[in-house]
């Protein structure tokens, strides 16, 4: 029976808190998605129980009810007639959830919208890295090599103008012009300037700038202009190497001058004006205040963790606050705490805090890429977590732990408990330069060492897996345990029908793909829309489907990019990132064909509809294509999901061979 889908819309505004409590609201192919002003003003067991609502849960900001394709649009518009509300994009309602959320999630958001893209780069580097500097300091007639010298220049490219990278992303993420940005991030690297990465150094200084004071010269733009012990316009002489959160910072600053400029400046100058002014006034508040900043940071770290480091709570301390020293970018200053190790007592104590650290956050990340079902964060969790094995964790931090920050701060747990055993053990090294696996190659003692990163990866290991929960897009279900998961009543009543109906491959009666029977019901029969193998929709890699919350039907495993009409009706909806679509069939069947799980994110590249809202269709008829290959570069599985939406209305609704 159809729902009456105005007084669906209205049970839901008055269990939402009504519309005063609703920023903005829109809806995809199957869900209503709403961005709530206070979540504590939902009923949310009534929300359950309005006839048409057949899920529901909290996700990145957002309230979204399971309702269905095909229905969808038809209580939306009347949510709209109700609370008086104009239309809105699935976009205008992510830039509204995310508004809603505390200043620090979106800034968490922000260095993980940056970082994504930038990962194939640094996590690719990282790996490189870290197994040349194992190779170097196991074999060392290697290091000496012209192959060794060739595939360190290869694999540590990206570190060393990680800001210009950076820049160029974060720019994209705050709306400015990308070369300008890359102008940014190259002036923080320039090779005028002293290479970050010695700045603790008084023989990299003296041998840069041809001294013997072992001080960073200055420029003085102002002259000697001072307030108190502070010279206006100094800017030290070194660069950012290794630096990411300065290199944001600037470009989120140049973002604002430039739009600011773009609106005052007149558009017969524009062109001229408004990129020298940006970079300029940019490049002035980089170096002199920003920069600034950082380094007195790296000074008082510097001094903290050389006072610290010297018994075993300060170690603890240290192995927790590393990683997000290693955020700011001023981690590299530590060598100049293991390099007056090595020169007074000859044993390096402060690498097996690093390397618990490290280790920690390896830990933290590989449970992510264990415990997540999301293909493409997989496919990054993984690789990252085994560069952070090999001491190079800026993937693993950048890509994974910091940008969910529950995984980080598991790191910094097992890194504060590995690195108080190893100040209680008094283990040491008797190089620098190497943390994590590669560390055995300067150890002490083995053993030990190897106690110390079973402690600190293990624990962090441990801690992620029970605290951190993924965050599925596009409305996959949350765990059946939370109070905001799928309503327990769905669940149950899917677990009895699963037992009643398991999908088995079909068999095929001649080369027409529409002759390939899948569903079938008093309400007449829905074909196969693509060839492949069937499976029961509980196996479908998605927790949405495979509750049946959005009812019944079956996954198809393509075998080449194509749809076809399953059976003749009207065209109820088109996704419009292209990978959904909704038929109703001429006996009210209510059916859904999504292409791929989480594809939405593809934003319809690799995909074209032949097909609009309200066109008519016959049995057999091709509807969309889609890319394979673009699906699986994409990192998401390709499976076809088939679901009667209603199939409540039926009794005798049957899948596979009939």
């Amino acid at each position: 029976m159809a729902i009456d889908y105005r007084k669906c819309a209205e049970e839901i505004v008055a269990n939402i808190g009504g519309r005063e409590n609703v920023a903005q609201a829109a809806h995809c192919a199957t869900r209503l998605r709403l961005v709530i002003k206070d979540n504590n003003k939902i009923n949310k067991s009534e929300l359950e129980n309005v006839d048409g609502v057949k899920g529901m849960f909290e996700n990145n900001g957002q309230l979204q009810l399971i309702i269905g394709t095909g229905t969808v649009n038809k209580v939306y518009d009347e949510f709209l007639a109700v609370t008086g509300m104009s239309a809105a994009t699935k976009d205008d309602v992510k830039a509204a959830a995310a508004a809603q959320q505390p200043a620090w999630k979106r800034a968490l958001k922000s260095v993980g919208d940056v970082f994504v893209p930038i990962l194939p780069a640094i996590v690719a580097s990282g790996l490189m890295m870290g197994v040349v500097e194992a190779l170097g300091k196991a074999i060392p007639s290697f290091a000496s090599t012209d192959w060794y010298a060739f595939l360190d220049m290869v694999a540590n490219t990206a570190f060393a103008f990680l800001p210009v990278i950076v820049a160029v992303s974060a720019a994209r993420v705050f709306g400015g012009n990308v070369f300008l940005a890359a102008v940014i991030g190259l002036m923080m690297v320039h090779t005028g300037l002293l290479n970050g990465w010695n700045v603790g150094s008084e023989d990299a200084i003296n041998s840069f700038f041809g001294i013997e004071t072992g001080v960073i010269p200055t420029w003085n733009l102002f002259g000697n202009l001072k307030i108190g012990d502070y010279v206006v316009g100094s800017i030290s002489r070194h660069g950012y190497q290794g630096h990411v959160i300065p290199v944001m910072i600037a470009v989120w600053f140049m973002c604002k001058i430039e739009k600011w400029l773009h609106k005052h400046v007149p558009e017969m100058i524009d062109l001229f004006v408004v990129p020298i002014t940006t970079v300029f006034t940019t490049a002035l508040l980089t170096f002199v205040v920003i920069g600034p900043i950082f380094a007195t940071l790296e000074n008082y770290v510097l001094k903290g963790a050389q006072w610290l480091v010297q018994f075993p709570p300060g170690a603890m301390i240290m192995g927790a606050i590393y990683p997000a020293t290693v955020v700011m970018g001023l981690h590299h200053m530590y060598n100049v705490i293991e390099a007056g190790m090595l020169s007074s007592t000859g044993l390096n104590t402060w690498m097996p805090i690093a390397s618990a650290a490290n280790f920690a956050q390896f830990g933290a990340c590989l449970a992510v890429g264990i415990k997540c079902k999301q293909g493409k964060l997989k496919t990054v969790a993984i690789p990252s977590s085994m560069s952070a094995a090999l001491g190079i964790t800026e993937p693993a931090i950048f890509g994974v732990n910091f940008r969910f920050m529950k995984p980080f701060v598991c790191g910094m747990i097992g890194g504060a408990c590995g690195a108080i055993f190893g100040a209680i053990t008094k283990i040491g090294a008797t190089a620098y330069g190497v943390t994590g696996i590669p560390g055995y190659l300067t150890i002490n003692n083995y053993g030990l060492y190897t106690i110390l990163l079973l402690i600190s990866g293990g624990i962090a290991f441990g801690l992620t897996m029970v605290a951190w929960k993924e965050d599925l897009p596009e409305g996959a279900a949350v765990d059946t345990g939370s109070k905001d998961a799928m309503p327990a009543k769905d669940v149950q009543k899917n677990d009895q029908k699963a037992v009643q109906s398991a999908a088995s491959t079909i068999k095929s009666s001649g080369d027409d793909v529409t002759k390939k029977l899948v569903i079938t019901s008093s309400a007449g029969e829905i074909a196969l829309p693509t060839p492949g193998k069937v499976i029961p929709y509980t196996e479908i890699p998605d927790p949405t489907f495979a509750s049946g919350a959005l009812g019944e039907g079956v996954g198809v495993e393509p075998e080449e990019g194509v749809v076809y009409a399953p059976m003749d009706g009207e065209i109820s909806s088109v996704a419009d990132s292209k990978h959904a679509i909704g038929i109703t069939g001429e006996n009210d069947q209510e059916l859904l064909i999504h292409v791929g799980v989480d594809t939405v994110e593809m934003k319809g590249d690799g995909f074209n509809t032949l097909v609009e809202e309200g066109d008519m269709v016959k049995k057999g008829q091709k509807i969309m294509e889609f890319s394979l290959q673009k699906i699986k570069e994409a990192g998401h599985p390709d499976t076809v999901v088939v679901l009667l939406t209603n199939s409540d209305d039926y009794e005798d609704v049957k899948y596979g061979d009939i």
